[in-house]
């Protein structure tokens, strides 16, 4: 009964936008694609812009109207902020299989993490620092992480994430009658609430889409000892780095510095 309600198409059709791509073939060294198996028969995408063996990596969870490789153009903004980016696309994004789900978005986000080692592996990347990221609707997955494998992270970073998802639905126009029925499947400030691993939370502060609200809810919850809040002035929901590219890149290296 739980993921026919969460996989209802009112809410499905509505939270997730998912485009097609294919895995390059021509690629720079530093850039390798591939795949991780996350059930039967569905595998996830993933993009990872490696850059010195010796940086920490950066999980990275993305909108619900990106893909991983709409990050080929920031790539090496990361990296100068001194990360290697591994973007992983959802279920019927990108290259991966299978269809987005509501159900299933938290228990994918497990899988991938076990996979982070040998993909990193691989890439001849040594560091074995990793911090969790989530943008958007990104920001439950990274949650998530937080919260139910906190030794496996350094840090977590949510950007224009969301606090209580009721509200986001509303705002995507997901009935009323509907939302009663639906329990809280993802739980971020709760989840970010019974986390003490580091946390940078970056939010647009004219965000109409996802109110500057629920980063600061966000921050405020996290028990964290080491804990920072970037409010970007002007910035809405996909614009922050129109507005803010240089503080919102200043303060993600300054948070990865304290804490690999």
């Amino acid at each position: 009964m739980l993921p026919r309600l969460l996989d209802n198409p009112l809410i499905v059709n509505n939270l997730f936008y998912p485009r097609s791509a294919r895995p390059g073939e021509n690629n720079p060294p530093n850039v390798h694609d591939g795949t991780i198996p996350v059930a039967e028969a569905v595998a996830l995408g993933y993009r990872l812009y490696a850059h010195t063996p010796e940086t920490p990596v950066l999980l990275y969870f993305h909108g619900n109207g990106e893909i991983a490789s709409d990050y080929d153009s920031m790539a090496d903004l990361f990296h100068d902020a001194g990360v290697s980016l591994l973007v992983v696309d959802y279920r019927g994004y990108g290259w991966s299989s299978g269809k987005p789900l509501v159900s299933t978005l938290l228990a994918d986000a497990e899988a991938v993490l076990k996979a982070v080692p040998d993909i990193v592996k691989r890439a001849g990347i040594t560091n074995t620092a990793l911090f969790v990221m989530g943008r958007s609707l990104g920001s439950a997955p990274a949650a998530h992480l937080a919260s139910e494998q906190p030794d496996a992270l350094r840090g977590v970073i949510i950007e224009s994430g969301f606090a209580h998802e009721p509200s986001l639905f509303r705002r995507l126009m997901i009935p009323e009658e509907l939302l009663k029925q639906v329990p809280s499947v993802f739980g971020n400030v709760g989840k970010i609430a019974g986390s003490h691993l580091p946390l940078l939370v970056i939010h647009g502060e004219n965000d109409t889409l996802i109110p500057v609200e629920n980063g600061q809810t966000l921050f405020d919850a996290s028990p964290a000892e080491a804990k920072m809040l970037l409010r970007i002035p002007g910035a809405g929901h996909n614009d922050l780095l129109i507005y803010g590219i240089g503080p919102y890149f200043a303060v993600l290296e300054q948070f990865v510095k304290a804490h690999s």
